[in-house]
């Protein structure tokens, strides 16, 4: 079973004489800088100037410094910029403001992991990962609740590490909720398994799929749009709230029946199999590495996927119909 962390196991008093960096103001780093403030933190943000993300700090009362700026005042820098920019911005402005005992703190292991970022060996290195995004994160914290988190220790330089990584999950409401413990392996190779396989790439397939098996059969677009992917939702915010299970016991019979007779037909050994070698390539580096080499490239295949995907009929059939929806509209 996993060790869990919570209020109880996090001392804040950790954090009173540090500085804390939250580089990037982004959607986690909105939320954290945030509650980081309210929990009583000492925070310096840093964003590009120009940026929305710089305007929104400005709005939020900050006084957004560069990355250089805010490595060289803090003692604990938390780095949440995109994956792919995370080992430049560490190079060329974090890495030269690092001294003896200064803690680096990410919420997504993949440029420790993957050997991008290579702290030296006076830093602590650690994580703390909510897993929500930054909007529920601020949320949760402003209701008094929090969400739950992962907590691990990559490098322990100080011999103090686990402590500040709990004062922060504290200061950011997390404890609150529970702060499961992992490895820097652990949280990256399964956050981007689940990614590729399930949240994102298995589950857009899977509803394309559908719509195409029902539009290719002469069923109307925008019907087959409904079935495959408007109602998914519902599905998901039941699965998300009482399970596997209890979502079964609140869809009707002849829906359950299907589920469980045809889902395996569906998500067959074949799938399976494709599935353990999606993981066999994150757990060996082809996946950073294509990764790193796309970004490093100017994302040439990523662009043209991105068009490509964007021009699926599907996308225009979804916009047409959520023209329709006054509630969408609001947002």
């Amino acid at each position: 079973m996993a060790k869990i962390y919570y209020d109880a196991d996090a001392d804040l008093k950790v954090l009173a004489d540090k500085t804390i960096g939250v580089i990037g103001y982004g959607i986690q780093g909105r939320a954290q800088a945030l509650c980081l403030r309210d929990s009583g933190c000492t925070v310096a943000v840093a964003e590009l100037q120009g940026t929305a993300n710089y305007e929104q700090a400005v709005a939020d009362g900050w006084e957004p410094l560069t990355a250089q700026d805010a490595a060289a005042r803090s003692q604990v820098i938390q780095i949440l910029t995109e994956d792919h920019v995370q080992a430049r911005v560490y190079k060329e402005f974090i890495a030269p403001n690092l001294e003896e005992g200064d803690a680096l703190v990410f919420s997504h292991g993949f440029n420790i992991h993957y050997n991008q970022i290579v702290p030296p060996k006076t830093a602590d290195v650690l994580m703390i990962a909510p897993k929500g995004p930054g909007a529920l994160v601020r949320e949760c914290y402003e209701q008094g609740s929090g969400v739950p988190s992962l907590v691990a220790i990559y490098q322990d330089a100080t011999g103090n590490a686990m402590a500040i990584a709990l004062a922060y999950a504290k200061a950011i409401g997390a404890t609150r909720a529970g702060v499961i413990e992992t490895t820097f392996k652990e949280e990256t190779e399964t956050d981007l398994f689940g990614e590729q396989a399930v949240l994102c790439g298995g589950v857009s397939e899977l509803i394309k799929a559908g719509w195409e098996t029902l539009v290719e059969a002469g069923y109307q677009p925008e019907i087959a749009y409904f079935e495959c992917l408007h109602e998914l939702k519902l599905i998901m915010d039941l699965i998300y709230r009482f399970g596997i299970t209890g979502m079964r016991k609140r869809v009707s019979d002849t829906a359950e029946y299907g589920d469980m007779t045809c889902g395996k037909r569906v998500i067959d050994d074949n799938v399976r199999a494709t599935m353990k070698a999606l993981l066999e390539a994150v757990q060996n580096g082809t996946f950073a590495r294509e990764w790193i080499l796309e970004n490093q490239a100017g994302r040439p295949s990523f662009t043209k996927l991105e068009a490509r995907e964007a021009a699926h009929p599907i996308e225009k059939v979804g916009a047409d119909l959520r023209g329709m929806m006054s509630w969408m509209r609001k947002e």
